[in-house]
């Protein structure tokens, strides 16, 4: 009997056919069949295809029985993407098992990046210098805890550690291609690394988060990637993707990476750090007190930079971080690295043990790296760029005289040439997926020109989930807008009547912290007078461990910012009302959006138009898809920003809805009505 795979997707996908044969609860989709020919049609002419495809239409098996076929028929190897990792862990441990059972015939790997594995030959070394590297208890016992791992893990990578060990102790033991020393290490048979980057270059199918994806497209520009040739890359949860890339092709320096390369090099509590445990030739120990004195230099050319950087913002009349023009501060610190680097350079060629050597190498590779960061962000060394000064205020950010830590950025302001030269301009297929796309029906001008995929081939797709029945829009027509300042007081007690009227299990969703806090403060007590479990973004507890307790108590409520609006699946009755506080227009004068806008305006574009709104309509459309997961699941959507029923562009938000979707309006006086939309 020829192998499943042989059948048309059709097949495969249909009643009675392979994947439902295999796959408990397998429902036959139309959309999904849509989409897995037109990806079998782009992978085969090595085309550009976007695919907008709602919740519930199964878009992982659409796109991976056609990689599959690429990969079995013609020997290709392809690489799936993703931006959260429960659909990464999604795809490795349940949907690509269930395919190699039917098909058998090909390889698939999850890629992590390099620092996530322990260096045995590393790991080893800091145990025996323990004493010297760390002066904290708490620090050797977490290597305690690593070596202990060591001896047992299968894999390697920090994930699978039971605890998270402190910065310094897993910089001392982690895989570092800059300390590698390849085929001469003694532990390179049994290494972690090698391991995984053997499989991965043999493995037909790489799944990798969208951090690594665009770290080796930016790392290619240099002709430094790391990834296997590959015919083929599928993003899914492509509406990151632009800020994603934003990210990977910028520079960003913050106060606690340079403190923590110089803490790890020498630590003044105890004198311990790498620079502490060397072992040098004889006559050599100048050198190091040297680079101990660099150290301390830097250390002081830290603070002082960093200051001079807040100094600046705290003075600039812009206060959103921004620097228009070189040189608002003076480059004290990259010099005083570019000096500890080449120090290093000079002690590693006389550190009288090998495994020094290439330790040092790593350190000054690293320090030289950051000096060179430095000048360019101070001397904006690249065209196209936007710079600016973050500082943190978050709980856990402040620092000597109250200021918070300070980060000195830089970022494209447009990633569609990066991405059209370096992605879609390659002889590859790319295949961009996602429930949110289109900014309305077939509309996907503004990912397309953002990206810089204008020739893609374009596919939207519907939800198969039967909204009309399942989900409810409620819209509180008659507060104030939320730039107004009686806004927070206003909408406290509605949102606090919402959640009574579902008994919790809401999600309220905010744009801001600001806003977010604020409203907790008015409805912390009554939420607890009544018992419900009260989960809040930014108040130390990690968003999967907030997801885990909001599931286990179906009268739960959380209040959550960005991160809470997209890649979160609860299904059931656990989360039945989603409110949605501040239609979700991101702020205007963040420095990287201002660029943007600016050079929309400068081409003759509307800012609000052709950028802010769009984005607005398709975080909407994330928020929205939070409530219905599944096809049992009922509740309602509740959005308390009048602007959609109010403004001109609220028909636009309106029109992102699923189409049949019942609309309650509440007015002031406690009435309700149904338009007919």
């Amino acid at each position: 009997m020829p192998p499943p795979l042989d059948a048309p997707v059709n097949d495969l996908l249909s009643p009675g056919g392979a994947v439902s044969r295999r796959l408990d609860g397998f429902e036959a989709r139309p959309q999904q069949v849509r989409m897995a020919n037109a990806v079998e049609e782009a992978l085969a002419d090595r085309r550009r295809l976007i695919v907008e495809a709602g919740t519930g239409v199964g878009k992982s098996f659409a796109y991976l029985l056609p990689a599959i076929r690429r990969i079995v028929e013609h020997r290709e190897r392809v690489v799936v993407c993703t931006h959260t990792i429960a659909l990464q862990e999604q795809l490795v441990e349940r949907d690509i098992p269930l395919l190699q059972s039917m098909v058998g015939d090909f390889s698939a790997v999850l890629v992590k990046g390099r620092n996530n594995y322990v260096s045995l030959r590393r790991l080893r070394q800091a145990s025996v210098k323990e004493e010297r590297l760390f002066a904290h208890e708490e620090s050797r016992h977490a290597l305690q805890v690593i070596e202990d791992w060591a001896m047992t893990t299968r894999d390697g990578s920090r994930t699978s550690l039971p605890s998270r060990p402190p910065g310094e102790v897993w910089d001392a033991v982690q895989s570092d291609s800059d300390n590698c020393m390849g085929r001469k290490c003694p532990t390179y048979e049994k290494c972690f690394y090698q391991t995984a980057r053997r499989r991965m270059e043999n493995a037909d199918l790489l799944i990798c988060n969208h951090a690594i994806f665009f770290s080796d497209l930016a790392l290619r520009a240099a002709d430094t990637g790391f990834l296997p040739p590959y015919h083929h890359v599928i993003i899914d949860e492509a509406h990151t993707v632009e800020d994603v890339a934003s990210e990977h092709f910028g520079v960003r320096i913050s106060e606690g990476q340079v403190e923590h390369l110089l803490r790890v090099l020498f630590n003044d509590r105890g004198h311990r750090g790498a620079l502490a445990s060397l072992l040098v030739e004889p006559g050599s120990e100048g050198l190091v007190d040297k680079a101990v004195e660099s150290v301390q230099r830097c250390r002081s050319a830290a603070a002082g930079f960093f200051d001079d950087l807040w100094r600046w913002q705290s003075a600039n009349a812009s206060r959103n971080g921004r620097i228009a023009s070189p040189g608002v501060v003076a480059d004290s610190l990259g010099p005083e690295l570019a000096r500890l680097s080449s120090l290093l350079m000079m002690i590693r060629e006389r550190a009288a043990r090998d495994p020094d050597r290439f330790e040092l190498n790593g350190y000054a590779v690293r320090t030289g790296d950051l000096a060179r960061a430095i000048d360019m962000l101070v001397a904006q060394k690249a065209e196209g760029f936007v710079w600016w000064i973050e500082v943190s205020h978050r709980p856990g950010g402040g620092r000597r005289g109250g200021r918070g830590r300070v980060s000195f950025c830089a970022a494209p302001i447009d990633v569609a040439p990066i991405l059209r030269e370096q992605l879609f301009g390659q002889k590859v297929s790319v295949i961009l997926t996602s429930a949110t796309l289109a900014t309305k029906e077939n509309d996907f001008s503004h990912v397309a020109g953002r990206l810089g995929c204008d020739d893609a081939t374009t596919l939207q797709l519907g939800s198969p989930f039967d909204f009309p029945r399942q989900a409810t829009l409620h819209v509180e027509a008659e507060l104030p807008e939320p730039s107004d300042p009686g806004y927070v007081d206003a909408v406290a007690p509605r949102i606090l009547a919402h959640i009574a009227e579902t008994d919790g299990g809401a999600f309220v969703l905010f744009t801001s912290f600001q806003m977010l806090e604020a409203v907790v403060s008015r409805l912390r007590a009554p939420l607890e007078e009544r018992g419900h479990p009260l989960l809040v973004h930014g108040e130390d507890v990690e968003r999967t461990v907030m997801i885990e307790r909001f599931r286990a108590d179906e009268r739960s409520v959380l209040f959550g910012t960005a991160s809470f609006w997209q890649g979160v699946d609860v299904r059931g009755r656990a989360l039945r009302n989603v409110i949605i506080v501040r239609l979700p227009f991101e702020v205007p004068d963040r420095p990287l959006i201002q660029a943007r806008h600016e050079m929309i305006e400068s081409r003759g574009g509307s800012a609000f138009r052709d950028d802010s709104l769009p984005k607005a309509i398709i975080r909407f459309k994330q928020g929205f898809g939070r409530l219905i997961r599944s096809a049992t699941d009922q509740g309602r959507v509740v959005v308390m920003d009048p602007r959609f029923v109010r403004k001109s562009y609220g028909r636009l938000f309106r029109a992102a809805i699923p189409e049949g979707v019942p609309i309650i309006l509440h007015r002031a006086d406690g009435s309700t009505e149904r338009p007919e939309v």
